[in-house]
């Protein structure tokens, strides 16, 4: 998603944010490690991930990569739920952006 990140953010004047089931420890590793300039959230109690069903369907100790594009009020405009481990190509990201 880095690689992407400013294409996203300059498409649709969009913010990103992940949310991780990760500690918050793990998490602020994973951001350090991969030099992440986006929000990368902990949410180790699920609270966010199952209020959206984001769990991961064979382990629900984990969440699934689900892209929301939440719109100006609030509501979700588009979702992409592409399979168990892959993640949203910023493309498609930027598409939904722009149908907004």
């Amino acid at each position: 998603m880095q690689g992407g990140y400013e294409d996203i953010k300059t498409a649709g004047a969009a913010e990103l944010i992940l949310i991780s089931s990760d500690s918050q420890q793990a998490t602020a590793n994973t951001k350090q490690k991969y030099n992440i300039t986006y929000l990368l959230l902990s949410d180790e109690n699920a609270n966010t991930i199952s209020d959206y069903n984001s769990f991961n369907t064979g382990n629900r100790g984990i969440a699934r990569p689900v892209t929301y594009i939440i719109n100006e009020n609030g509501k979700i405009a588009d979702k992409f739920l592409d399979g168990i481990y892959d993640r949203t190509e910023s493309a498609n990201i930027i598409a939904a952006l722009n149908n907004l």
